[in-house]
């Protein structure tokens, strides 16, 4: 375990000059860790966003006990992805929009609340292995994007950690049916991303709704000491948000273009 190259730089600094020098490793922040190969990044984590487990196994592309005969048989030589596509369970497409999505998620988290890196591992590989290697500046790029339309909707970036609330006598009349499902999960304790784990969603595409409602005056941040309210979603009857699958397939585009 090495301290971070320019452990006073931010995380977004480092990560750009671990790019420049075409390192690879693991590197951490306080909300993930993102993982280069000759400096490319080629995932990344982060407990606010879902892993491509959850992407593939929710919605249906990869059972669960085909998602774990991949991890069983090919974990321990970082080669799950490839399992999982010369297996015949997923195809190479699939996993590469899904391996995108859930990439670009944990990497909003991660470089949102940008602050200082914790460590750097020289080396160290994820399991996944190889999918679609994305440059660091892509990376970067996305996730101002992220957080500059976010910006737009509502400035408020405590939305992104906070628990949340409705705002008393709010109505939610004429809502689309996405945004009464994920106001109906609002209840004083849930944070964004406890909103998007019972619903199945991706934690990102709920912010954005959550902004959205907190500009129609619906929703506001609140201490995690508030009661919570007695509804709760359904798992039985949550649906998968769907994966933005025109951005994505863009972003692959412009990727094998570079």
């Amino acid at each position: 375990m090495t301290t971070a190259p320019g452990a006073h730089a931010s995380l977004t600094a480092t990560l750009r000059a671990l790019g420049a020098d075409r390192a690879t490793g693991a590197l951490s922040g306080e909300r993930g860790v993102v993982y280069l190969a000759d400096g490319r990044v080629v995932h990344v984590e982060s407990a606010l966003a879902p892993g491509l487990q959850t992407l593939l196994t929710r919605s249906g592309a990869v059972a669960p006990d085909g998602w774990w005969e991949a991890v069983d048989r090919a974990g321990a030589q970082h080669r799950v992805g490839r399992r999982l596509v010369d297996s015949g369970r997923l195809a190479a497409g699939a996993l590469e929009l899904c391996h995108l999505g859930a990439l670009f998620d944990a990497a909003y988290f991660l470089l949102a609340h940008d602050g200082r890196p914790l460590r750097f591992r020289p080396g160290a590989v994820h399991w996944l292995g190889p999918v679609r290697p994305v440059p660091v500046d892509t990376v970067l790029r996305e996730s101002r994007r992220r957080r500059d339309l976010l910006q737009r909707i509502w400035p408020d970036p405590g939305l992104d950690l906070a628990p949340l609330a409705r705002v008393p006598a709010a109505d939610p009349a004429g809502l689309p049916a996405r945004r009464r499902r994920i106001l109906a999960c609002v209840d004083g304790v849930r944070t964004a991303a406890d909103i998007a784990e019972a619903l199945a969603c991706r934690t990102y595409h709920t912010l954005v709704e959550l902004r959205r409602l907190a500009a129609g005056g619906l929703v506001t941040t609140a201490p995690r000491t508030t009661a919570p309210a007695e509804r709760t979603p359904d798992p039985r009857t949550a649906t998968y948000d769907d994966l933005d699958t025109a951005l994505l397939r863009r972003l692959k585009d412009a990727l094998e273009a570079l």
